[in-house]
């Protein structure tokens, strides 16, 4: 049986989670990639809540690249205005590269 490409990353995101978990000193840096947009979510796993979010719906200027690093940024400023500094990240099944690791740069900065 061969999996198609997104059964793969949901195979790999499975994965993923069972290692990590987010709690409220530490929350999960959870990141979704679709073709058009890329959303963040900062995850408390414990208590079952979402913490901030971003996304770049909203954004129409630039490139893909241009709108992960936005969320990125705007995740970061989210986290510091909640009062977190440290977090661990979810890259949700998807390859560290390109707009995952854009949006995880910029979140770094």
């Amino acid at each position: 049986m061969t999996l198609t490409s997104s059964e793969k990353r949901i195979v790999r995101h499975k994965r993923i989670r069972s290692r990590i978990s987010g709690t409220a000193l530490c929350p999960r840096l959870a990141v979704y990639r679709s073709n058009s947009a890329i959303y963040a979510q900062l995850i408390d796993d414990v208590a079952g809540k979402t913490l901030a979010s971003a996304h770049d719906t909203a954004i129409k200027k630039g490139t893909k690249m241009d709108r992960a690093r936005l969320v990125g940024t705007d995740i970061a400023n989210k986290a510091t205005t909640a009062g977190i500094t440290t977090c661990v990240f979810d890259r949700g099944g998807f390859i560290y590269t390109g707009r995952i690791a854009a949006l995880a740069d910029a979140a770094r900065e």
